[in-house]
């Protein structure tokens, strides 16, 4: 059942027609287009002020920016990543031209894709704070746009769509990781727009399924469908995967729930043999949209290590000539290997580190900066200043129980809505648990990518809560109070992280009022 918030159509004479099989495979999102962008937008908007303000502040090395913020000037100079000197992050700061770099490349970890994009903002604008955070923030505020949209077309409400948007403006995490040249954001950027790209696939290929079946289409397998933006979701996981490789985890989901989609098209619109149907049709396309597409994109990213010379483990090349692409194979995968040796074997210990579990009850944050200025910028006797990655607690721990609720939708009421929530929250989650069982070092901004799922659950269930536009005079009452328990939500939400903001943003405050928002011990 599909949450909207239009009026009830007019009274007519006898009874209403019955809906096409178009229209009850795919109904369209009702109300106006032109609100169904304007609302969004203002959303948008705001997050992107709460993003940019302040941008570059403060005017330092946040955290692991020490090492992203490098390795993307090198890839704009070298195209791959260069070892620097020692003080280099001093001499940024101090002087954006300085000469930072040492002999012979680095070895890093993670592709290069995320790297790229903090390398856009610094080509803009500089190897300035500002410069290497403009695309996070850029990703971080466009994220919410995204959010907006694809709420709105899983609900059909573009109230509920513009609230799932403002949730994900209000998150803690959200913002700190918007703010700051790290990896993540990138990643919960490009598996939320693959996801959007594949719920506006699922609309557009149902109505596409069931008006060939209208026109006359009678194959015991049913037609066959086209599904481009299956295409578009292909390259946006494959640069979640060239971001981080838990990415992959994203690829393998998503392509089953894709297949299962189009089993449950087919077997909704009579297909005789839906099954034998989506096997023959759909699941080989979508193999290649998907999987191919993602592997094209992801090697496409490694461009600068396999066409420029010098790069760690490739040697010297010079020139583009196409087959240094098959060349630079065996040492690409080689580099792989190596950067698969690092990740299971990365069992460190660290302050900040965290598990999977305690992951949705916000137990330990991050720390990403903290000083405790004095003089003429500290107004009391002790002041803090701190950048703490942690989500907003409200809507967190709200967002929890919504995804408890969400299980009894999809295992109760089949709403295929909170399968693929779920879906999404828990490639983001439970694929950490192996890696968590064997130690491996792990930090809460890890689970940015689940973010929009938990988002998403919670508007579902707001939906739920408030009931459907149309409905008998008797359910207007529990509409009203559905709907001001829902507006009451996400006030709570709006003031819970005004309350953190400071400790979000870096502002300088009293070290009591600093010691008063660190609600745990768990959290210093």
């Amino acid at each position: 059942m599909a949450m909207t918030d239009y009026a009830p159509a007019p009274a007519t004479a006898g009874p209403p027609a019955a809906p096409s099989l178009r229209d009850r495979l795919a109904p369209r999102v009702p109300g106006s287009a032109a609100l169904s962008w304007l609302g969004p937008l203002l959303v948008t908007l705001f997050a992107g002020f709460l993003r940019f303000d302040r941008l570059g502040v403060p005017k330092a090395v946040v955290f692991d920016e020490t090492y992203y913020a490098k390795d993307a000037l090198a890839l704009l100079k070298f195209g791959w990543e260069h070892n620097t000197v020692k003080d280099a992050d001093k001499l940024l700061i101090a002087n954006p031209d300085a000469n930072i770099w040492a002999a012979g490349p680095s070895f890093v970890a993670h592709p290069p894709a995320g790297k790229w994009m903090i390398a856009i903002g610094e080509f803009l604008f500089g190897a300035t704070p500002f410069g290497w955070r403009f695309t996070a923030a850029l990703c971080g505020t466009l994220s919410v746009l995204i959010l907006c949209r694809v709420a709105r077309r899983m609900t059909g409400s573009t109230l509920l769509g513009c609230a799932a948007g403002l949730l994900l403006a209000l998150d803690g995490l959200q913002f700190v990781t918007s703010r700051a040249a790290l990896l993540d954001i990138f990643v919960m950027f490009w598996i939320l727009a693959g996801f959007a790209c594949l719920v506006a696939d699922r609309d557009r290929s149902r109505r596409l399924l069931a008006g060939k079946i209208e026109d006359g289409d009678g194959s015991p397998f049913g037609p066959f469908v086209p599904h481009g933006w299956r295409i578009a979701a292909g390259v946006c996981l494959g640069m979640a995967v060239a971001t981080k490789w838990t990415g992959l985890f994203y690829v393998a989901a998503f392509g089953l729930m894709v297949v299962f989609w189009d089993y449950g098209a087919r077997r909704a619109a009579g297909v005789r043999r839906p099954a034998a149907g989506t096997l023959l049709l759909d699941a080989a396309p979508a193999f290649a949209q998907l999987v191919i597409v993602g592997a094209i994109t992801y090697i496409l990213t490694w461009s600068g290590w396999i066409f420029r010379p010098g790069g760690w483990g490739r040697g010297d090349v010079a020139g583009f000539v196409p087959a240094r692409l098959f060349e630079a194979l065996p040492p690409l995968w080689n580099y792989h290997a190596e950067m698969l040796n690092f990740h299971t074997g990365l069992d460190s210990e660290h302050p900040y580190q965290s598990w999977p579990w305690d992951w949705p009850i916000l137990r330990r944050p991050v720390a990403f900066f903290y000083t405790e200025p004095k003089g003429d910028m500290c107004p009391a006797e002790r002041c803090s200043r701190e950048i703490l990655g942690i989500g907003t607690p409200a809507l967190w721990w709200g967002g929890l129980i919504a995804l408890v609720v969400s299980v009894v939708l999809w295992l109760v009421l089949r709403d295929w809505r909170a399968g693929a929530i779920l879906l999404g929250f828990v490639a983001g989650w439970v694929s950490w648990f192996p890696s968590a069982l064997s130690d491996r070092t792990m930090f809460l901004f890890y689970a940015t990518p689940m973010l929009p799922f938990m988002v998403l659950a919670i508007v579902l269930v707001l939906g739920y809560l408030i009931g459907p536009a149309r409905s008998d005079p008797p359910a207007g009452p529990r509409r009203v109070a559905g709907a001001a328990a829902a507006g009451a939500f996400v006030l709570v939400v709006l003031a819970n992280f005004a309350y953190f903001y400071p400790i979000l943003s870096a502002k300088v405050m009293p070290y009591d009022d600093w010691h008063a928002r660190i609600w745990f011990s768990s959290w210093i």
